[in-house]
Parts: C-alpha cells; sequence; structure tokens
C-alpha cells in the first residue's frame, strides 16, 4: 500500500522515514533489531522527519554505526547532542541508555521478542512494543493504535460507538480486522493521516 501511495505523487513520511525503514542501512539482523527499537524510542510524540534526523545524527555521533555496543560506550552527553531536536530528548538520552544496559544484561545483547520483555524496557509503551514486534521480528500480535490510527478510524465511523481512547481503538480493530491486516493497517493510515486525511480541513 505504501508503494502505491508513492507511485501515485502522494509519499508520506512514514513510507521513507517509518520505524521499518530505519534499519535499511543495517546488516547485521541483531542491528536492524536494535536500530528499529530506537527509531521507535525517538519517535515517540515526535513527526518522523525530526526522528529520521535525529537517528541520522545519532549514527554519525556513535562513528556511523548505530548498535548496542557502541551506545553502551558513549557518553550520555554524546547521544543527548545527537538528538536535541527530538521531542523530550533528555528523557529519551536516559530511556535510550538505561534501555541498552537492559538488553545486554537481560537479553542477551539483543531486543526480546515478547510484548512483557518490551514493556519492560525503559520508554517503552505496548504501541511501540505491537510495532517492534511487526518490524524487527515479523511478529503479529496485536494492532499499533497511534493519533493517527485512533483519529481516521472514528472519522471514518469504524467504531461505533465511537471509541474514547487508542486502547480501546485497538480492541474493537482486533474484534473484527482480519489478523492478516494487522500488521499494515498502522502504516496504511499513518501515511493516509500524514499526507492525506490531515487533523484540520480533512477531504470531505
Amino acid at each position: 500500500m505504501a508503494s502505491r501511495r508513492c507511485a501515485r505523487g502522494f509519499p508520506a513520511p512514514v513510507d521513507t522515514m517509518g520505524c521499518d525503514t530505519a534499519k535499511w542501512k543495517d546488516t547485521d539482523p541483531r542491528n536492524k533489531r536494535f536500530v528499529t527499537l530506537i527509531s521507535l524510542m525517538l519517535s515517540s510524540q515526535t513527526k518522523d522527519e525530526v526522528t529520521d534526523a535525529a537517528l541520522g545524527e545519532l549514527r554519525s555521533a556513535l562513528g556511523g554505526t548505530l548498535c548496542l555496543d557502541a551506545v553502551l560506550e558513549a557518553e550520555e552527553h554524546l547521544i543527548a547532542e545527537a538528538i536535541n531536536k527530538d521531542g523530550f530528548w533528555r528523557r529519551k538520552t536516559q530511556y535510550i541508555k538505561q534501555a541498552a544496559r537492559r538488553l545486554r544484561d537481560d537479553f542477551d545483547s539483543d531486543v526480546p521478542k515478547t510484548v512483557d520483555e518490551l514493556c519492560s524496557l525503559p520508554g517503552v509503551g505496548p504501541k511501540m512494543t505491537f510495532l517492534c514486534l511487526h518490524a524487527a521480528w515479523d511478529i503479529n500480535v496485536c494492532i499499533g493504535v497511534d493519533v493517527h490510527v485512533d483519529r481516521i478510524t472514528n472519522r471514518l465511523k469504524w467504531h461505533k460507538p465511537p471509541t474514547k481512547n487508542p486502547e480501546e481503538t485497538r480492541l474493537n480493530l482486533q474484534s473484527w480486522l482480519p489478523t492478516e491486516f494487522h500488521k499494515e493497517i498502522n502504516h496504511l493510515l499513518v501515511g493516509f493521516g500524514q499526507v492525506i486525511c490531515l487533523p484540520v480541513r480533512p477531504p470531505m
């Protein structure tokens, strides 16, 4: 669906800068999973364009490779300077360092592959966990619902009655949407919300 949107002249930031594209520059499977996780941690309450730039700055600051060992060895101020245009960068700097230590100490220096384990990492919530499992491990457990998915599905009247928060939206979507679409619905609706169905003055 992302490729069809691009072909029609409507590429969205999520198509080229989302968490599932962050790993394209890496070849090592563990690094791919780690970059996916860091991208998601940086993306919280931040636009994809800003997250992508921060990820690039962090790669450069760490010598060109974003891997667990490099983050563990880096001084906290170095990470902070690299991501300081990202939203809540001070807190995210702490979370990134803390999560890296947890990965080393508790998860054999790899991104865990269960909901409970991922949610136990500092700064990682359920939505981030579901998207990480999709992108890093190709594991489909739940739908990742963010503000775009919540807003657009309610605007399309997919919920009766309308849902009051993203968690209600997730549960309702999962109750009827076929499982094979659970992975792609977030990417599809995020891109749609970024370039077409905007929060203000959406198309009629």
